[in-house]
């Protein structure tokens, strides 16, 4: 038995050798260096790798409850059993994918809407939010090849990945003022008006990611209005609906607005955060159209183009939700769980704000009660975002982004001494200087 492992290893080796000799003179791979890897996973991988007891992760990106522990909502566990009772997964998955698309084009644009009671909107299930926004990418690279892409600065990054590999040139267009931490309306706004007619815009219509920083009602009135003037084509990625109010259809404001003012407009939709479903990758990408004719003919090149790409999506996740949003009774009780988890976020940030202002902390922190949803665009430097992580072992984005899913009453007071312990220093250091 012995001498049979030794010449099995000595075989499997003299393969090897022989394999690697044969190949190395092609050469096939000697091009392919390693690719920068994505900054929140970067954060969330030394996060894992520092043994400290008491270490903070706030990079983040799904919801936390107060234990710091993923959240099932109640409503997913109901749909659950109920797929598991009747055997659902069985039933047609094109029936049940069209089905899908159509709760959450009714989730986005309301009930009543003309969109939904006239069928103007041609949609797919997508592999979550960033699914949607490259299936979205291609389809513009298919049918505008010599287009570009419009970007909020800053955004996502993957979106810029997303429109790159798509062979979409990417532009920014000023979003976050730096100095009061709040939304450069007017910069926005003559970005809009500069751009290129017809151009494609990115737009969050909720919780915007990384900031925190949503426009008020009247300003998207004067965005859709400038769109309208200009015939640029709005994008809406909306990750986070209900995070930033907790109700579903305020949140939806923004994209009812431009719809209202006679907009097409495109829409990535993910069920990755508020229903707790990372895991799961469902989203969907709708299209409005002018006529079912168009909305067809719009169906037809989506399912074409992801044909190609993922085939079908897994159809146990889009189950869930079309369940959820089909169902009177598990849609109020989704409707209350996410309020409540959206309260949360808003208790974490009310109570972070309150303790570094006890601390005397000769900064202003309104900025973190200001902006909404899951994340807090922090203002930190990449240098005090370094600190945090080597003294304090907090780790966050290095554009520092917090995450306030990770903020929770154990450790918010915690938080709050280290961000006032770094942000003090610097301003001695300064001083000094």
């Amino acid at each position: 038995m012995i001498m049979m492992m030794i010449l099995s290893r000595y075989f499997n080796s003299r393969t090897a050798r022989r394999f690697v000799s044969t190949c190395s003179g092609h050469g096939w791979w000697d091009k392919v260096r390693v690719a920068p890897k994505d900054p929140t996973v970067k954060v969330n991988e030394s996060f894992l790798a520092d043994p400290f007891p008491h270490k903070i992760n706030l990079g983040v990106g799904t919801y936390r409850d107060d234990d710091g522990k993923p959240f099932t909502p109640q409503c997913v566990g109901d749909a659950e059993a109920k797929i598991n009772r009747y055997k659902l997964e069985e039933t047609n998955s094109s029936e049940v994918s069209s089905k899908f698309v159509m709760e959450s084009v009714k989730l986005a644009y309301g009930n009543d809407s003309f969109v939904v009671r006239e069928g103007l909107y041609a949609g797919v299930p997508t592999l979550s939010g960033t699914g949607a926004c490259r299936l979205f990418a291609e389809f513009q690279r298919n049918f505008y090849p010599d287009s570009q892409i419009h970007l909020p600065d800053p955004t996502w990054p993957n979106h810029h990945n997303i429109w790159s590999q798509a062979q979409i040139p990417v532009k920014t267009f000023h979003y976050y003022d730096p100095y009061t931490k709040g939304l450069d309306f007017d910069a926005l706004i003559s970005d809009v008006k500069n751009a290129p007619d017809s151009s494609f815009f990115l737009l969050h219509p909720c919780a915007h990611n990384p900031t925190g920083i949503d426009p008020t009602e009247e300003q998207w009135r004067e965005i859709s209005y400038q769109f309208k003037v200009k015939n640029h084509f709005p994008f809406f990625d909306m990750a986070y609906q209900g995070f930033s109010s907790g109700d579903l259809d305020k949140d939806a404001a923004a994209l009812r607005i431009f719809v209202e003012d006679g907009h097409l407009v495109g829409l990535a939709q993910s069920f990755a955060k508020n229903m707790g479903l990372f895991g799961h990758k469902v989203g969907c990408l709708s299209v409005l159209t002018r006529d079912i004719k168009q909305a067809a003919a719009v169906k037809s090149q989506l399912e074409h183009i992801f044909h190609s790409m993922y085939s079908s999506p897994p159809i146990h996740g889009i189950l869930l939700v079309t369940m959820i949003l089909s169902d009177p009774t598990m849609k109020e009780q989704w409707k209350k769980e996410i309020k409540i988890m959206a309260n949360r976020i808003r208790a974490m940030r009310t109570t972070l704000r309150r303790n570094l202002e006890d601390l005397d902390s000769s900064f202003s922190w309104e900025h973190i009660t200001n902006q909404v949803g899951m994340f807090c665009f922090s203002g930190l430097t990449p240098d005090q975002v370094k600190y945090l992580e080597k003294q304090f072992h907090i780790y966050m984005s290095p554009d520092a982004r917090i995450s306030m899913a990770g903020v929770t009453p154990s450790n918010v007071n915690y938080l709050a001494n280290a961000i006032h312990q770094v942000t003090r220093i610097s301003e001695e250091t300064s001083v000094c200087m």
